[in-house]
């Protein structure tokens, strides 16, 4: 997961190429990045439908889709009112809730054995040529493929947190994946009003790997007594026009997210991507970012 900063991306209408989405989308994970995907789903006209693990973080999720898309209408980023918009909207509890969607996203933690989990599980309710793909910030394809019957439909699609102020999704090719469906997956990603980038499989994609190494770059100054966390960020804010700093980017992101990707680029990529003593000691002591309401930064606990 990465997140960026800024508004609410979506151009006027009249500019937007003539691409469509699916008629019916199922993102399983309602999570902050699994509703930014329904969200973005539902304003392009498709029916989305998001499982959750039970009733209670079901409703959840339906209560941060339909938060985020009134938001949405209040900045008149869309034509359709919050009423119509969350018609369109479904919550399940079962992957049997997928039943006819044309494209499932899986949104879960990033974590090996639970991907695996879930898209086999998603996979044995979807149709023959319906379309897999997992939000993924830095697992292989592949690797995640190698549990599937049908790995030529299934693809990486990398949005960006948070999801409607982000213009970039990576489509990532792994190398079973049939070359019609990175077509329609670039298709589906202009009808949201995204940018696609087109990456083959390798550990961390494109964006993964070059934001992971600049924040862990971060941390190790920090580390090191160089300069203070405000300072190395804007370092990269006002001298590169970063939208959001290293280390104020990994609290947003979550320090044990960033960890994680860390240590499974370690292991597939060598030493550079090493994790530094104070992001193990950080988050050892649950020292998580935003949603703890202390990492780099002090964050209020709203």
């Amino acid at each position: 997961m990465t997140d960026t900063t800024g508004s609410e991306t979506r151009p006027p209408a009249a500019s937007r190429p003539a691409h469509h989405a699916p008629e019916r989308v199922g993102v399983l994970g309602g999570g902050r990045m699994g509703a930014g995907i329904a969200h973005a789903f539902l304003l392009a006209g498709s029916h989305v439908t998001v499982v959750e693990r039970d009733d209670v973080a079901a409703e959840a999720a339906r209560t941060r889709v339909l938060d985020s898309v009134a938001a949405s209408v209040a900045r008149g980023t869309t034509g359709e009112t919050a009423e119509a918009l969350g018609a369109r909207l479904a919550v399940a509890t079962d992957v049997d809730g997928f039943g006819g969607a044309g494209l499932v996203v899986e949104a879960v933690p990033e974590d090996l054995d639970l991907k695996l989990d879930a898209l086999t599980r998603v996979e044995a309710v979807l149709a023959a040529d319906a379309a897999l793909a997992s939000n993924t910030s830095s697992i292989s394809i592949d690797e995640l493929a190698g549990r599937l019957e049908r790995p030529k439909r299934f693809l990486g699609l990398h949005f960006f947190n948070p999801v409607p102020a982000s213009a970039l999704v990576e489509v990532v090719r792994g190398t079973q994946t049939d070359g019609a469906l990175v077509e329609e997956a670039r298709g589906w990603v202009q009808a949201i009003a995204k940018t696609p980038i087109i990456v083959h499989d390798a550990p961390g994609f494109a964006s993964s790997r070059l934001g992971v190494a600049l924040g862990l770059e971060a941390i190790r100054m920090l580390e090191e007594g160089v300069a203070s966390a405000e300072d190395i960020d804007a370092a990269m804010t006002l001298g590169y026009k970063h939208p959001v700093g290293p280390l104020k980017l990994t609290d947003l992101v979550g320090l044990d997210v960033r960890l994680g990707i860390a240590e499974y680029l370690a292991g597939e990529l060598g030493d550079r991507f090493e994790p530094p003593a104070l992001l193990r000691r950080m988050v050892a002591e649950g020292k998580l970012g935003r949603k703890t309401g202390e990492g780099f930064y002090l964050w209020d606990a709203q």
